[in-house]
Order: C-alpha cells, then structure tokens, then sequence
C-alpha cells in the first residue's frame, strides 16, 4: 500500500475545496478507498438503508448472462457484486485500484490489484463486466468504456451502476440535502468525513445520461441503455458488445 500523500497544509488529497484531476485524483481515490475499506460496508448499508443491495441484484440479473460466464467486476472493493455473481451462478474475477479494498474483499472471488484503464487480460476474454459506483471516480471515462468493449466479447454483457441525478424536483432537492449533508455526518461518525464529503461532489465529474449512453454506443456497444433506479437515485446502464 502506498503512502498516503497529503496537501502542504497537511489535509488528504481528497480533502479539499477543487476536486482533483489526472493523476492526482487517481492517487486519492486510491488512498482515500484504502482509508475506508475497513467499514466501507457497514457505511453504504446504513447510507443507502439497505437499497444497495437491491440496486447490485438488479444489475446482475439485467446482465441475463447464462451459468458458468466469467464476468469481470471493476473497482469491486469489498466484493458484494462478486458475492451476487457468484450467487446467480457467474464466475467473477475482481479487480480494484485499491489494496485496502481487495484486502477487504469477502467474496472469496480470484482478485488482483489493476489499473481498471488498462486491463491486464485479453481482448474478447471474458462474457461480461461489471462496475459498481465506480465511474465517477475515474479519470478517463472513454477510456474505461474503450477497455470495456476491447475485453469482452461480442454477445458479451456489461452493467454499470452509479449514483444519479433524480429528475423529479423535489426527489432531486431531497437527495441534495441527504446526500450533502446527512451522508458526511454519518461517514464523519463511523468512518473518514472527509471521504464522505469527496463522494457526494464527486457526482459532479458524471457526464449527462444521454452522453454516457452515446460514449458506450460509439465504443462498440450499439444497444446501450440507461436506467433510473429508485427514482433516479441510482442509475445503471446495460449493454451487449457489437
């Protein structure tokens, strides 16, 4: 694990006012997730009152890949995706930037430490990927997908999951205020506040639906679709490789 590297004035790469970019934004999700691995768990199931399983279910059953595929799942931190792949009777493999998280992972799945932007498997190797609460945390966005449709094959599956936007007004100013306010306050209580406070602006980096959708078509994944879940707390797009 490398060491944690820190502005002048001695707060975590994270903990700021501008949001980092390049190679420092992938240094401090890197660390950032090493330093919240240990109740990484227990802070999204009390944040998201449990919907984050049902959200991670649905995308693995909108894959609607057959028994034994092997599927991919990136920046997979603690392994709940592999946990319900495995259960719908995949073959996940893991990979994630961060040491913390795969030591932490509780899937029993094989896993690897990886720079999700460059893969180190084959092209057309796998049946399918997922990805969960993840995409705005990358720095390259095009990139991922391009990685996407180099390493699965055609008929192969993806599902991306993050958090959204929600249409509805009023849903929307809800979600600002829990989301901005009441979700720092429980990561300040049982984990890091400041990575609490990093996550809900980090939305801010995810492109509009409609562009996410256009980037995934251009790369080889002509079907692409965009799903809101739970009113558009949670999107998740779905698509199979041309």
């Amino acid at each position: 694990m490398s060491k944690s590297r820190r502005s002048p004035d001695g707060s975590a790469l994270w903990d700021r006012d501008t949001l980092p970019e390049g190679a420092e934004k992938q240094r401090a999700v890197r660390e950032m997730f090493d330093a919240i691995a240990p109740r990484y768990d227990l802070v999204n199931r009390i944040m998201t009152f449990r919907l984050d399983v049902r959200w991670r279910r649905r995308a693995v059953r909108d894959l609607a890949l057959p028994t034994g595929a092997t599927v991919l799942d990136l920046a997979s931190g603690t392994g709940d995706l592999c946990i319900d792949l495995a259960e719908f009777g995949l073959r996940p493999v893991s990979m994630d930037l961060s040491y913390g998280m795969l030591a932490a992972d509780r899937s029993g799945s094989p896993r690897a430490q990886a720079d999700i932007l460059k893969l180190p498997v084959g092209t057309a190797s796998v049946d399918g990927l997922t990805c969960g609460f993840a995409l705005r945390n990358l720095v390259d966005l095009g990139a991922f997908f391009s990685e996407a449709a180099r390493v699965v094959r055609p008929g192969g599956r993806i599902a991306l999951l993050d958090v959204g936007v929600p249409h509805n007004p009023l849903v929307r100013f809800g979600n600002s205020i829990y989301f901005g306010r009441v979700v720092p306050l429980i990561g300040r209580l049982l984990s890091d506040g400041a990575a609490y406070r990093y996550l809900p602006r980090s939305v801010a980096y995810l492109p509009p639906r409609e562009e996410l959708v256009a980037m995934l078509r251009e790369r080889g994944f002509s079907d692409a679709i965009h799903h809101q879940l739970s009113g558009g707390l949670t999107q998740l797009m779905t698509a199979t490789r041309d």
